[in-house]
């Protein structure tokens, strides 16, 4: 039962982190937002540890930040491997 209840906790942990990445994005078409005022610092807040070193390595291409868009596709593949229809933890349960 707490194999469950781990698996649903990482579930909406990662989705909630792809999505908080997909309102990343949205807010790069608007340079004009402060990510340090409320409401978007509750966005800039848990993805700016993620997207500053990735910066660092993969610099924007033709002025387009595209960190965030790494991250969306890595917490999807990371949700479909593990929790997915044929997932690792789903295998396993």
């Amino acid at each position: 039962m707490s194999a469950d209840w781990l698996d649903l906790g990482l579930s909406i942990a990662l989705g909630v982190m792809t999505l908080l990445f997909i309102f990343r994005i949205v807010l790069t078409w608007y340079p004009q937002v402060e990510l340090t005022k409320f409401p978007f610092n509750l966005i800039a807040f848990p993805t700016e540890p993620f997207l500053w070193p990735t910066r660092k390595v993969v610099p924007p291409i033709g002025g387009i930040d595209i960190s965030p868009i790494i991250w969306v596709g890595l917490f999807s593949l990371a949700r479909e491997v593990l929790l997915g229809q044929q997932g690792l933890l789903t295998m396993m349960h």
